[in-house]
């Protein structure tokens, strides 16, 4: 097994694009050729769009992109824009009157970060689109990971900032590899070490542990949302189990994990023709996932304006 970057996986194209002063942003993933679909969402409280015609028995068997967007339910106004310039590019589902790009996603809650009246719009998503064909994507506090925070049972003040992050193997000639911006409600663990989450005294806190203390999930801004990338050969029911069976990865790595304020959501894009065993490829996107939620949590940064009293004890 080789460890690569996540730009190696062919077939797909990523960009971020941010208001770092505003606190949010979004990261959109292109597949130039189309890619076969897959997701399963868990959490209690999710944001997405177009996930409905993912389902296996439904007729789109193939999204042009996808999009992975901070600003709550306003942000979801980005897929606009990232359908705006795929149209331009003449990408899309062909009715016979125009070609309809197909473009699933998902948000997190991160209006509480920075100014809440800046969100991810339909310029934003365009902006992204664009900056998916210069390949700008990178780890950290940038695109849907912008606002990312983590560990928030005591409310904003005593969580700790979190961002996007990805991971990506390969073996032999089958690649597969996440990407993920991790807003959680829960701790962040490696093995049984935290990484961030409730911070206490520059301590970091289990977020389980004031669960069964008694401290109620009552600050409901949350959220971690990513995706598979593979260029292994499925179609949409398979890519819809290892979209299921990746949210293992979240389990190793948040605790608790899939509350009811919180939307967790993974999706699935395969574009190639490598064939492999799905218990290999779905114990493979666990990893990768798992590993893709630490990445984000390390590359954070503290950005400008911050507002939370923590981040310099944090960071």
């Amino acid at each position: 097994m080789k460890i690569i970057d996540i730009n190696e996986i062919e077939g797909f194209l990523i960009g971020n694009s941010e208001d770092q002063e505003g606190g949010t942003g979004c990261t959109v993933i292109i597949a130039e050729n189309g890619a076969v679909p897959g997701v399963d969402v868990r959490g209690g409280a999710p944001g997405t769009r177009e996930t409905d015609l993912i389902r296996s028995e439904e007729m789109i068997q193939e999204v042009n992109a996808l999009l992975l967007s901070g600003g709550s339910a306003y942000g979801l106004d980005a897929a606009s824009g990232v359908m705006k310039y795929l149209e331009e590019k003449g990408m899309g589902f062909d009715t016979g009157f125009a070609k309809v790009p197909i473009v699933p996603g998902a948000v997190l809650f991160d209006l509480g970060y920075k100014d809440s009246s800046r969100r991810p719009d339909k310029e934003m998503g365009y902006d992204a689109s664009k900056n998916a064909y210069t390949r700008n994507y990178k780890d950290g506090s940038y695109g849907a990971g912008t606002g990312a925070t983590v560990g928030k049972i005591l409310g904003p003040a005593s969580s700790m900032k979190s961002g996007i992050g990805s991971y990506a193997v390969k073996i032999g000639s089958l690649k597969i590899g996440a990407i993920v911006a991790v807003n959680a409600f829960g701790t962040i663990y490696e093995g049984e070490n935290a990484l961030a989450g409730p911070l206490m005294y520059k301590v970091v806190q289990s977020t389980e542990e004031m669960l069964f203390q008694g401290l109620e999930a009552s600050f409901k801004g949350n959220t971690t949302i990513g995706c598979i990338l593979t260029n292994a050969k499925l179609d949409k029911s398979q890519a819809n189990k290892i979209a299921s069976m990746s949210h293992d990865g979240y389990a190793r790595a948040i605790r608790p994990v899939h509350t009811l304020v919180d939307g967790d959501t993974i999706f699935v894009m395969a574009k190639g023709e490598e064939i492999c065993d799905l218990n290999i490829l779905g114990s493979l996107s666990a990893m990768v996932m798992e590993k893709a939620i630490h990445a984000a949590v390390k590359s954070a940064t503290c950005g400008i304006l911050e507002t939370f009293s923590n981040l310099n004890a944090a960071h």
